[in-house]
């Protein structure tokens, strides 16, 4: 059925002007500064009134983990509870990233597995991310195969973990995604920094919950970022974009790369890293729910990030989103934090804190929240403008976002499976109200009105980090 969506404030990441948008047949058909009842194409269509209310695109999180197996703890939201959460936050797509599959198995392994995890159960539109355990020739091949066949056309490596890549490794998964036009997305961490650390303080008897990011210093990833970048252009200017910025040393290095004119890279930074902080670990207890990999940082890292987003210095925004249960699986850590499960909550709040706290507080604009969360993650995953985008053709996803409303964030309010959220007590200002996937609501009111499997798999295509389309 169609809709008319009236009388809103309609944000891109150009401008802010008031249009009405009609939808139809799953797709924005026309967009004007008035659309009325005697429009022959509005015809019939279900008018929506958004007075009052910003009209945003649906926002795009390139950054999940739902249904993740870390070996000693799965996360809480499964491809449904976590999709529900996405949505009910404004975001209309996510593109996951695969946890580790059995010792030796290929690239396909994980993409046949995700599958059968998130088929028939996500609630939003949703693409993955291969990720690279080991390297062979035949891994190698399996790439461009996986991008024609699946649309699978970025993979992740890591640079610490039991799977690490070492140097050798990266050259060639990169020299080969530099040839076949594939993203290569990394976790940039110095393996040996943060063993050492981690392993020392074991020894130590030093397990408490503060001196998890004493463990994983900025330095660790600055080290990484700046060599990860350094291999990328070695291999021939290869795509790269590098997962969860959380530092001021890793965003100097960042800038050092563009200052000598690399250009076919992306940086992600998360919510977490804008608006916590290492102080939460002082509390042995409290700190277990922000035990993540990279950690929070200090405060003049998280002003570091703002002002880069603000000189459109980073490229997105995504959540890492990783729910693992406080009153359970956090516990495993109670007595020392490397036995912790690492990862939080955050899909549902990322959108309406990058309002509250980046726009309201002139952080960044309201535009710079629509390329942030929206379209440059489109851009990035290889789906604009298809989504991430207000435009005649795009899929209808559609948020409407109250300004006037405030909330207080608490656990009691989310919409995922994981029993706190980091932000519990914020008050904030702004709403999401009402949510459309491909012209179906599925938010109303703030309450999921969608169903189970309505979500669509994403046969994407090539990264605008590989054709030097992402806007600086």
């Amino acid at each position: 059925m169609k809709k008319l969506i009236r009388n809103g404030m309609l944000a891109t990441e150009q401008e802010v002007r008031r249009a009405d948008l009609l939808l139809s047949d799953e797709k924005i058909l026309k967009i004007s500064d008035r659309i009325d009842e005697t429009d022959p194409d509005a015809a019939g269509a279900e008018m929506i009134d958004a007075s009052g209310c910003y009209v945003l695109p649906g926002a795009v999180d390139v950054h999940t983990h739902m249904d993740l197996d870390v070996g000693i703890a799965r996360v809480i939201d499964d491809f449904y509870t976590g999709t529900v959460a996405a949505a009910c936050g404004g975001t209309t797509t996510i593109v996951d990233h695969m946890a580790f599959g059995p010792k030796g198995c290929g690239l396909r392994h994980q993409v046949d597995e995700y599958h059968r995890l998130a088929d028939g159960n996500a609630a939003v539109d949703y693409g993955f991310h291969g990720v690279f355990q080991h390297v062979n020739d035949a891994i190698l091949d399996e790439m461009p195969v996986l991008a024609r066949e699946e649309g699978i056309t970025s993979f992740k490596v890591y640079m610490t973990y039991d799977y690490m890549m070492n140097d050798l490794d990266l050259m060639k998964i990169l020299s080969r995604a530099s040839e076949e036009g594939i993203l290569i997305a990394s976790h940039c961490e110095n393996d040996g920094i943060v063993r050492y650390w981690r392993e020392r303080f074991v020894r130590e008897g030093k397990k408490a919950a503060c001196f998890h990011p004493k463990s994983r210093p900025a330095i660790a990833e600055a080290e990484a970022v700046s060599r990860f970048l350094t291999l990328a252009k070695a291999a021939g200017e290869a795509p790269a974009y590098i997962v969860h910025l959380s530092s001021a040393q890793g965003l100097r290095e960042v800038q050092k790369a563009r200052k000598a004119g690399q250009k076919h890279f992306g940086v992600e930074t998360c919510t977490q890293y804008l608006l916590l902080d290492e102080g939460l670990y002082e509390d042995p207890q409290e700190g277990l729910k922000a035990l993540m990999a990279p950690p929070l940082r200090g405060r003049a890292d998280r002003e570091a990030l703002w002002n880069a987003l603000a000189e459109n210095a980073l490229d997105t925004v995504a959540t890492d989103h990783c729910p693992f249960t406080f009153a359970k699986q956090k516990q495993q850590g109670a007595d020392d934090f490397t036995k912790c499960p690492s990862g939080a909550p955050g899909v549902e709040e990322r959108l309406i804190l990058l309002y509250s706290e980046g726009v309201c507080k002139g952080r960044i604009t309201l535009p710079q929240l629509v390329k942030y969360a929206c379209a440059n993650p489109a851009r990035i995953a290889g789906l604009y403008p298809k989504k991430g985008a207000l435009q005649e053709g795009a899929d209808a996803d559609v948020v409407l976002l109250n300004p006037d409303r405030e909330q207080t964030l608490t656990i009691s309010g989310m919409h995922g499976a994981s029993d706190y959220t980091c932000y519990e007590g914020m008050r904030v200002k702004g709403a999401v109200e009402q949510v459309f996937l491909r012209g179906r609501q599925v938010v109303k009111d703030g309450a999921f009105t969608g169903k189970r499997g309505g979500g669509m798999y994403l046969k994407r295509g090539t990264s605008a980090v590989c054709t030097g389309e992402l806007p600086v």
